[in-house]
């Protein structure tokens, strides 16, 4: 019976389908991060010969055959309901079947290949554990979120999060915390997201590029709560926003030190099996106040002198608009006397000084871009990229300036605006994919129009925002940095692996501080001609999506880990 067994199996397909299926799943994404979807995908469509093989053209006994094919589609539905929720949940049911696939197709090959000359008993006995142990493991599994490209993190199930490790560490509670005692009126060194312009352009710093003999000194490091929020900073006070447990917090942190001055706190949590816990958006600085917009809706006026509540008010129900897959994301933008977020498509403006409603925009499809503050033909006008396209209206009333239409999968970067008035914009597929466009827009006697210049694929950002400086546009191609021409869009280098990262610009000094993804800090030099990069220093650990602040000499950095404060040498110091 051995004999005969392992005669008629025919091996050799399924062993063949099976590495072809774990080099396009797993070899891929590592070696060509930029066709991580393609792999994937190719790994998924790779079950279907391996499926085919084994029903008709291995030579297993029937009762086998058939037998093992239900037993997986068993194991995968009742293996389902037990997940943790962070792969249950959302997007990441359709990760558990990306993975639960090739890790099946493997367990059968191999387990067939293993038991050929076994008695039938315990062939089928290692058929049977191998499928069981294949889809059982992921019980014992959660992920804590994924990597830019798509890729899952993937933990012990009983693994306490950073979060919960956080909560129960001594001397890292935010309650009864002294107020500040700075004057309420000091100027914002850097009043919100993206900075003074919020353009990721910084004027008028010049720092040290020889980090192996002036290094980045770091002055404190600390954990902090979840959230993709960056920060604001005000004298010697910083701001930002993070989860804790079932309270989203907005706290106030001395810059200097990095221990917490005061903290705000509302009884909301959100969170999502991508991206996690906590808030995405970052706080906004204005006349002595701080302005906050949480993930699921709730705008704050506070004093940014002692976190005392000026005004409280929930978007998404001013709005009617649903909280987005991955949370309401807009930082607040301040203009003369509103505050205006974007509750997914939706624009409200509210009242400075009482919270009080002044304005309404029509939905523009989902969003997680931030209202942006632009002048165009002389007409100052807010901006907001949204599914649909472009959105421009008024500051003072929201009545609809104009439209531009590029439907999109997702929208997350902001717009910004070239040396002689042109409008760049992005799509993202949410993959690194699309690309980016370059359009005219003019005001004549007849309206508003727009005309499109040109669209580049050399420049694909998914939600990493992008500089422009002497006529080009610096920014990830995916997880790649690149550098397009801001005249006709063609590609002048791309290199440099950061993943997912964020950057800004030193203007003055042609010098990009980039973040990578894995929270390396690293100087480029925007430069057109090729990539350069300067220097390199390992500065946060684990993923960072969050952007940086640098005031000064000072350089802040946070993920939803930790965050840390640097002081950097400056040129001629």
């Amino acid at each position: 019976m051995k004999a005969i067994q392992e005669r008629q199996l025919r091996l050799w397909p399924g062993v063949v389908a099976v590495v072809v299926q774990w080099l396009l799943w797993l070899v891929v994404p590592i070696v060509a991060p930029e066709a991580t979807l393609y792999g994937i995908l190719g790994g998924l469509a790779c079950g279907l010969p391996i499926l085919l093989w084994w029903l008709f053209f291995s030579r297993a006994p029937q009762l086998e055959r058939w037998g093992a094919v239900v037993l997986m589609i068993v194991a995968a539905a009742a293996t389902s309901r037990i997940l943790d929720k962070s792969i249950a949940a959302g997007a990441m049911g359709f990760m558990f079947l990306g993975y639960v696939i090739p890790v099946l197709s493997l367990a059968l090959v191999a387990a067939a290949a293993f038991s050929r000359r076994l008695a039938d008993g315990p062939r089928r006995a290692t058929l049977v554990a191998a499928i069981l142990v294949a889809c059982g493991a992921f019980a014992l599994l959660r992920t804590e979120g994924v990597t830019g490209e798509g890729h899952s993190q993937l933990a012990w199930r009983w693994a306490k999060t950073a979060e919960q490790k956080l909560l129960t560490q001594a001397g890292n509670q935010l309650s009864a915390l002294p107020a500040a005692l700075v004057p309420a009126k000091t100027e914002a060194n850097w009043p919100g997201f993206r900075g003074p312009g919020r353009d990721s352009i910084i004027p008028g710093i010049r720092i040290k590029t020889d980090w192996s003999s002036s290094p980045p000194v770091e002055l404190w490091r600390r954990p902090i709560g979840p959230g993709w929020s960056s920060f604001a900073v005000r004298g010697d006070l910083l701001y930002t926003q993070e989860q804790r447990g079932e309270d989203e917090f907005v706290t106030c942190y001395n810059a200097t030190t990095g221990d917490p001055v005061w903290a705000h706190r509302d009884a909301t949590r959100f969170w999502e099996s991508n991206g996690g816990a906590g808030p995405r958006a970052t706080p906004t600085l204005h006349d002595g106040h701080v302005y906050t917009f949480g993930a699921t809706g709730i705008v704050n006026a506070l004093d940014a002198g002692d976190g005392t509540v000026l005004w409280s008010r929930n978007a998404q129900s001013d709005t009617g608009a649903k909280v987005p897959v991955w949370g309401f994301a807009s930082s607040p933008l301040v203009v003369d006397d509103i505050v205006i977020v974007a509750a997914a498509g939706k624009l409200v403006a509210y009242d400075l000084g009482t919270g009080a409603p002044r304005w309404l925009d029509p939905d523009g499809g989902d969003s997680y871009s931030s209202p942006h503050l632009l002048t165009i033909d002389g007409v100052a006008q807010i901006l907001l990229m949204s599914a649909l396209g472009a959105t421009s209206v008024a500051p003072a009333d929201g009545k609809l300036l104009w439209k531009y239409s590029w439907p999109s999968a997702t929208r997350i970067m902001q717009p910004a605006v070239t040396a002689d008035g042109d409008l760049l914009i992005s799509a993202g597929d949410g993959m690194g994919g699309i690309g980016m466009r370059r359009l005219a827009v003019d005001h004549g006697p007849a309206g508003w129009t727009t005309e499109e210049r040109w669209t580049s694929t050399g420049l694909k950002p998914s939600f990493n925002d992008f500089v422009v400086h002497k006529g080009h546009v610096f920014g990830f191609d995916g997880g790649i940095l690149a550098c397009i021409d801001a005249k006709d869009g063609t590609r002048k280098w791309k290199g440099g692996q950061y993943g997912h990262g964020q950057l800004v610009l030193l203007r003055d000094q042609d010098l990009l501080l980039v973040v990578s993804e894995e929270g390396e800090l690293a100087l480029v030099s925007a430069a057109s001609d090729q990539f350069r990069e300067l220097a390199h220093f390992p500065a946060l650990e684990g993923k960072t999506w969050n952007h940086p602040v640098l005031a000064g000499d000072r350089l802040w950095m946070r993920n939803g880990r930790e965050m840390v404060a640097f002081r950097l040498s400056l040129a001629g110091g």
